[in-house]
């Protein structure tokens, strides 16, 4: 591949003809990652008493993914300028997909605690990458309402993660605030490989992607045991 990653075929300057379904995937990814701190802390008591988790190993359950995930997003969206957005875009959303399995699959807190960490540096991947893509692909007035998509998605995705952590948890079980991310995360990654653009990597000194309309804090989970 050469040094230059090329853009997809479209007349210079047009707008691409998949930037509102691109922003669809890009959004329902970015949501995965929010709900994933909420939900999950919905799901801690039923954890703990399955895996024999102390209140520590079930604070770092939720605070190693929300500390991993906002101490590398600056590196995430330096990775997207040097190597491209769509690279690590499908990077982010691959290892995320992949720490989801193995975070459903635990079966002590090693493992899970693990899985968490790598689900936190596969979202750090992610979610700027994302920024950068709806940031380049769109302009003027579409880029207002694509950016307030976006930061809809915060304080939508933690209140969502409030109702899906509960019904999750009371229905199917604790794994599956984990195993849910799965099939979803594999169905955008194959979306997004095949629609995509290639976007041209950032020259050097420069950024492509600004501060994200939204940033994991570390929540108190107040529902330990």
């Amino acid at each position: 591949m050469s040094d230059t990653e090329t853009t997809s075929t479209h007349a210079p300057g047009a707008p691409h003809s998949q930037r509102w379904p691109v922003l669809g995937l890009l959004g329902l990814a970015q949501l995965m990652l929010i709900l994933d701190i909420t939900v999950v802390a919905i799901a801690l008591p039923h954890m703990g008493a399955e895996l024999d988790l102390g209140r520590a190993a079930l604070t770092w359950v939720v605070s190693g993914y929300a500390l991993t995930f906002g101490s590398l997003m600056l590196l995430g969206g330096r990775a997207a300028d040097l190597f491209g957005a769509k690279r690590i875009v499908l990077a982010g959303l691959t290892v995320f997909t992949a720490a989801s399995l193995a975070a459903g699959l635990a079966t002590g807190a090693p493992l899970l605690l693990a899985a968490r960490i790598a689900q936190g540096a596969g979202a750090a991947l992610l979610s700027p990458a994302a920024l950068s893509v709806v940031v380049r692909l769109f302009d003027g007035d579409e880029r207002n309402r694509a950016l307030g998509i976006w930061s809809a998605l915060g304080g939508g995705g933690a209140a969502l993660g409030v109702l899906l952590g509960g019904l999750i948890t009371a229905g199917p079980g604790w794994a599956w605030v984990f195993f849910v991310n799965v099939p979803v995360g594999l169905l955008i990654l194959v979306a997004l490989a095949r629609i995509l653009p290639r976007l041209p990597r950032a020259a050097a000194g420069s950024s492509t992607w600004s501060a994200p309309l939204w940033s994991p804090r570390r929540p108190a989970p107040s529902s330990t045991p």
